[in-house]
C-alpha cells in the first residue's frame, strides 16, 4: 500500500477518490492501492465529516503555515487541492497574490522537504490563465526546482462520468529520480456524458424548505441584468459547475437551480444529496454538521469520479516503478 498525505483535505472528495472502493450511479470504482496516513484542514466541521468516512490515523485541524514537515509522517503521494477563491474566473477582480493564493508555497515547502513519490495538485480553471500564466509558471517552476518533472491537464469531470461540468486544472509531479512519465487517463465518457437526472431522480419534492418562494421568481423576473438570474438546468445533461455557495443560491445568481414547474414558475435548490451526487460522492457518504455546512463542503470538494481516474494512472505508475527498481536488483 502506499501512503498519502492529504493536505487541505476538506470533507475528502479526493481521498474518496484515491481510497476507491465505492459505488457511484451504479458503477463499482475498486479499492486502490493507497493508505491515507494523514488529513489536514483548517475548516473542522469538514474534518468532522472526513472522520465520519474515512479512518485516518492523524487528521489535524489546523493553519498549514504552523505545521512543520517533520510533524508529517513520510508517504508516497501528497495529495492537495490548495484554496483556489483567488484564481476563480467568477471574481477576476481579486488579488491572485492574497495570502491564500501564497498557500500553494505551503504546499511546495512539504513537497521539497517530505519528498514524497509523487504529488497531486487540484485548482480551478481560471489558475491557468489569469495574469496571462504568470501565476501557473511560477507555481509550475517552484516544483520544478524541488526535483520533480511536472504534467499538467485541464481535464472536465463531465468527461469521466460526473453529472457535472467542472473543469479543473491537475498538476502531477514524478519525482525526477523515479525517472517515469504520468500519463493523464483518457476520458471516459467525452461522447456520453452522465445526465443530471441521475443525482435528481424526482423534481417534485414535497419538502418546501428547498422552493425559492413567488417573491424570489418575481424579483427575478424583475431583475434588469438578465444575465442575473438563476440557471434552470435540463436533467438530459450534466448540471452547470455548484460551488461553496449552494447554500445561498439565489435565483438573481448565476447558481444552477431546477424549474419544477414552468406553468407556475416553481423553482427550487439542490437538497444536499442531490448535490453530493452532482460530485460523484456515493450515497454511502455521510456529512456532518448542518445542511450549510455540507453544502458549502461538497461546493469546495473535488469530484471523487474524476479523482479516481488520475488516482488509478499514479497506481500503475508506482507500480511500474516498483517492478522496474526489483527488476534491476
Amino acid at each position: 500500500m502506499y501512503k498519502v498525505v492529504s493536505l487541505f483535505s476538506g470533507c475528502g472528495g479526493a481521498d474518496q477518490g484515491l481510497i476507491g472502493d465505492f459505488v457511484f450511479n451504479g458503477i463499482t470504482y475498486g479499492k486502490l492501492p493507497f493508505e491515507l496516513v494523514y488529513a489536514l484542514d483548517i475548516d473542522r466541521k469538514a474534518l468532522n465529516t472526513h472522520q465520519l468516512n474515512f479512518k485516518c490515523p492523524q487528521v489535524v485541524c489546523a493553519d498549514i503555515c504552523s505545521i512543520s514537515s517533520d510533524e508529517i509522517p513520510d508517504h508516497d503521494v501528497l495529495v492537495g487541492g490548495f484554496p483556489c477563491q483567488s484564481f476563480s474566473t467568477v471574481n477576476p477582480t481579486k488579488d491572485p497574490f492574497d495570502d491564500r493564493a501564497n498557500l500553494y508555497k505551503q504546499m511546495v515547502r512539504i513537497v521539497k522537504e517530505k519528498q514524497p513519490k509523487v504529488f497531486i495538485a487540484e485548482n480551478v480553471k481560471g489558475f491557468m490563465t489569469l495574469h496571462g500564466g504568470t501565476i501557473i509558471r511560477k507555481v509550475e517552476k517552484s516544483f520544478c526546482e524541488a526535483g520533480y518533472t511536472l504534467e499538467k491537464e485541464l481535464l472536465n469531470a463531465a468527461d469521466y462520468g460526473v453529472p457535472q461540468k467542472r473543469e479543473r486544472v491537475i498538476i502531477v509531479g514524478v519525482r525526477n529520480d523515479i525517472n517515469l512519465k504520468f500519463k493523464f487517463p483518457e476520458p471516459t465518457n467525452r461522447n456520453n456524458h452522465v445526465p443530471l437526472s441521475v443525482a435528481v431522480p424526482i423534481l417534485a419534492i414535497e419538502d418546501k424548505k428547498y422552493y425559492f418562494s413567488e417573491k424570489a421568481v418575481q424579483g427575478m423576473k424583475n431583475a434588469k441584468n438578465n444575465m442575473k438570474r438563476g440557471l434552470a438546468q435540463n436533467l438530459n445533461e450534466p448540471c452547470l459547475t455548484v460551488t461553496s455557495h449552494l447554500a445561498k443560491v439565489s435565483l438573481n445568481s448565476r447558481d444552477p437551480v431546477l424549474l419544477v414547474d414552468p406553468g407556475k414558475e416553481l423553482y427550487r435548490r439542490f437538497t444536499p444529496r442531490e448535490a453530493a451526487r452532482i460530485q460523484s460522492f456515493p450515497d454511502s457518504f455521510q456529512f456532518a454538521g448542518s445542511e450549510a455546512d455540507a453544502y458549502r463542503q461538497i461546493g469546495n470538494a473535488i469530484a471523487p469520479v474524476m479523482f479516481w481516474h488520475i488516482a488509478k494512472r499514479v497506481a500503475d505508475l508506482l507500480t511500474v516503478s516498483e517492478e522496474s527498481q526489483e527488476a534491476l536488483a
